[in-house]
């Protein structure tokens, strides 16, 4: 069943975009309110470019529950998962200037993070943590992230190996961890020196002309300036959790535009190695480092958070895109994937 949540204030439709012939941005436009209106969802962002530049970009809908806001271009959102490639490409720079390797170990006496650690523990490395497979704090096996809400990273994350033991060998299963991206921030804080925030705008931003990215607030009344509000069906569900904790794979937010000039940047951040060894899947056929893949090569991720549904895109044939929801929904994902790339063959730019 579709959430049709909201939808009584979706009867006028503002829309800003970057100019297009009026027949493709009124085929955009006709789309992005159709799958609003048939989602329930209030407000969208969306933007496509190639090689750093914005070939369009569009805001639909509604950034705030009553209808007062419209959405625009320069509106943030919460980006979830999407997070994990800045995350990523992080370390790859790294590993790129020797400050760190593959098969660093991160925890116990030889480790980056050190700790009173051994057994499987200590054998956990860097690229483990990049390909989900250290081997436990899976997010189905009750992820540690969104637990202890009071406690620090550090705190968090000696609780977790203490209470939530390793389920297979590292190195041989994968499952999806947004504990193990936590972790990968923590290593970057320790390797670079600086808060993670910092790191990341300095090391990755500043190179891709990204000037508006910031950890996001946890509460309302911590709303930035022009940042939408989430919309749940439970009232305040998505202020109610500790999103500068989960900084480094879920905490950023952005604008489309702003994730579109990342995707198409990566040859300015990474050399043609890293970028291949950062796409090429592991254990997992349909995840490298940090980015989903599949055999064309496309390149995306999705993110998902109480009132936030997002997803960037990088094509073999350089096209990137991404899109930005103020709903979650089940299903949403994937509808939302489907309509970008079918928004996608208007933009003929």
């Amino acid at each position: 069943m579709k959430r049709r949540a909201f939808v009584s204030s979706l009867a006028a439709w503002p829309v800003a975009a970057a100019a297009l012939p009026n027949s493709e941005e009124e085929k955009i436009r006709t789309i992005a309110e159709r799958f609003l209106r048939e989602q329930g969802i209030q407000g969208m962002s969306i933007a496509y470019g190639r090689d750093g530049k914005i070939d369009f970009e569009a805001g639909y809908g509604f950034a705030d529950a009553d209808g007062s806001e419209a959405v625009t271009p320069q509106h943030r959102f919460r980006i979830a998962s999407v997070s994990k490639p800045f995350t990523a490409s992080a370390v790859m720079m790294c590993i790129e200037r020797g400050l760190l390797q593959p098969d660093s170990k991160v925890f116990g006496p030889q480790g980056i993070l050190g700790g009173d650690y051994s057994g499987d523990v200590a054998a956990v490395t860097v690229d483990q943590l990049l390909t989900h497979t250290s081997g436990g704090w899976a997010n189905d096996k009750g992820d540690p992230m969104f637990k202890n809400p009071r406690m620090n990273h550090a705190e968090l994350i000696a609780w977790a190996l203490k209470n939530q033991k390793q389920t297979h060998k590292p190195g041989e299963h994968f499952a999806y961890s947004n504990f193990g991206y936590c972790v990968l921030g923590r290593v970057l804080e320790k390797v670079l020196k600086l808060p993670y925030d910092k790191l990341i705008t300095q090391e990755v931003f500043s190179k891709c002309g990204i000037t508006s990215m910031q950890i996001g607030g946890n509460t309302l009344a911590e709303r930035q300036p022009q940042e939408v509000m989430y919309l749940t069906a439970k009232p305040g569900a998505a202020y109610s959790m500790n999103v500068a904790r989960i900084d480094s794979h879920g905490g950023w937010i952005a604008t489309a535009g702003d994730l579109v000039r990342f995707a198409s940047h990566l040859p300015v951040l990474l050399n043609q190695d890293s970028i291949r060894a950062m796409t090429t899947h592991g254990l997992s056929e349909g995840y490298a480092r940090g980015w989903n893949v599949n055999k064309v090569p496309n390149w995306w991720h999705t993110g998902s958070l109480p009132g936030t549904t997002t997803i960037m895109v990088h094509t073999a044939k350089g096209m990137c895109w991404a899109g930005l929801l103020n709903g979650r929904s089940e299903g949403l994902a994937l509808a939302l994937d489907k309509v970008m790339w079918q928004m996608g063959g208007v933009v003929k730019t």
